[in-house]
C-alpha cells in the first residue's frame, strides 16, 4: 500500500524559509509524478507545484522564482523549499503522487499526504 509522509511544518518568520518533505513507501518511487498543493482557510486546495518522475517540474506562477520542488529517488522524497515566505502563503501543505504508466499518469493510482501545515508570523 503506498502512503505518503508530509513533515516539515511549524512557525516561520515572515520573509523566511522553511523546507517541506514528503517520503514516499510502498512502490516504487520513481515511477510516480509528485506534487505540492495548498489549502488555505476557507479556500479550494490549489495546485503549486509539480515535477514529472523524469524530474521536469512546474509551478503556479503565484510561487515561481521563490520556491523549489524537488526529488530525491534514491530516499524516495521530494522536498518543497520556500523561501522569502509572508503570511499570506500560511497552509496546510499536501504532497501528492500519480503513478505514471506508459507515460501518462493515472488518476487510479493516486495518492496523498496527510498534510503539514506551517504557519508565517513574527
Amino acid at each position: 500500500q503506498v502512503q505518503l509522509v508530509d513533515s516539515g511544518g511549524g512557525l516561520v518568520q515572515p520573509g523566511g524559509s522553511l523546507r517541506l518533505s514528503c517520503v514516499v513507501s510502498g512502490d516504487i518511487f520513481s515511477i510516480y509524478d509528485m506534487g505540492w498543493y495548498r489549502q488555505a482557510p476557507g479556500k479550494q486546495r490549489e495546485l503549486v507545484a509539480g515535477i514529472t518522475s523524469g524530474g521536469n517540474s512546474k509551478y503556479a506562477d503565484s510561487v515561481k522564482g521563490r520556491f523549489t520542488i524537488s526529488r530525491e529517488n534514491a530516499n524516495n522524497t521530494t522536498y518543497w523549499q520556500m523561501n522569502s515566505l509572508t503570511p499570506e502563503e500560511a497552509a496546510v501543505y499536501y504532497c501528492n503522487a500519480r503513478k505514471v504508466v506508459a507515460g501518462y499518469p493515472i488518476t487510479e493510482y493516486e495518492y496523498w499526504g496527510q498534510g503539514t501545515q506551517f504557519t508565517v508570523s513574527s
